[in-house]
């Protein structure tokens, strides 16, 4: 498994990047550039999108021209086509060095995602919420964090893995696939004895959950009992988020970042903020699941 260039965006906070199985093209974000990103593998064609503030995190829905977007301070949907943005609710405006970060449907249809505190004290006061199909916001009841991240979901939507990139831990808690209703957090994953931090995750058709480590230089495979079941490494420092692609659901595609490097090491990590794939020869990945709404 050797990660292969796909597009070398340089960007500098590549993020949130999703396949989409009708049109067979990878998106992702470049977050502080406010731009959306798409490649198609197969005619070779990249374009873009601009955004009138930081693209935090979105989903697919039922029309393969809309999106369900997250910007920094709220959620909206977006036409491809059109470019129009219709508003959907604002999140957090009480708390202003807050933003969106982290996103992904549940196999219900319903949005989750959280929130990240700018504040350079990092204090654990954003939160994870999730949008239900008839537009009603609420916030689900898990600690206070302050970098939301690796939201992803069982195969069968009863267990729902996240966490606080800066506790340097995976958690997991039970998800009533029916209610919506979440119970019993616990550590998945601590990776307090491992390179990099927990940054973007995914979950293939075994139940094994990938993760980006940010830092690291590597994505992870965790086992479902939270051991390390394979590592990727990469040929950049900041991988920031993974996801399956490809016709048969057999590469996975990995968004970087170099956010935060100085001249020195972002001229010695050439690749940082590109995107990159690898093909994985015995692991498939699942379709994502679209807003319901």
């Amino acid at each position: 498994m050797k990660a292969q260039l796909v597009v070398d965006g340089r960007h500098e906070l590549g993020e949130g990047v999703l396949w989409c199985e009708r049109t067979q093209s990878v998106f992702w974000t470049d977050i502080h550039a406010s731009r959306l990103w798409n490649h198609h593998p197969q005619s070779g064609a990249t374009r873009s999108w601009g955004m009138p503030e930081r693209l935090c995190c979105y989903a697919f829905t039922a029309d393969a021209q809309q999106l369900l977007i997250g910007l920094e301070s709220r959620l909206a949907f977006f036409n491809l086509l059109t470019g129009v943005i219709a508003p959907i609710c604002r999140i957090e405006d009480d708390l202003p060095t807050t933003r969106l970060n982290d996103g992904r449907c549940d196999r219900q249809g319903r949005f989750v995602f959280g929130t990240l505190n700018e504040d350079p004290g990092r204090a654990p006061i954003a939160s994870f919420y999730r949008l239900n199909t008839d537009l009603v916001l609420e916030r689900l009841p898990l600690p206070g964090i302050a970098i939301s991240n690796s939201i992803c979901f069982s195969p069968d939507g009863r267990l729902m893995y996240h966490c606080d990139t800066l506790q340097k831990r995976i958690m997991c808690c039970d998800y009533d696939t029916l209610t919506g209703a979440v119970a019993n957090q616990r550590v998945f994953a601590d990776l307090s004895a491992q390179p990099g931090s927990p940054d973007g995750s995914t979950v293939d058709a075994d139940g094994f959950v990938w993760n980006a480590q940010w830092g690291g230089a590597r994505v992870v495979r965790f086992a479902p009992d939270g051991s390390i079941d394979r590592i990727v490494e990469m040929p950049t420092a900041q991988p920031s988020c993974v996801a399956f692609g490809g016709a048969q659901l057999d590469r996975l595609y990995v968004t970087t970042a170099h956010e935060g490097m100085s001249a020195g090491q972002r001229a010695d990590d050439a690749l940082a903020g590109a995107l990159f794939t690898v093909p994985l020869a015995d692991v498939r990945g699942l379709p994502e699941a679209r807003f319901g709404g």
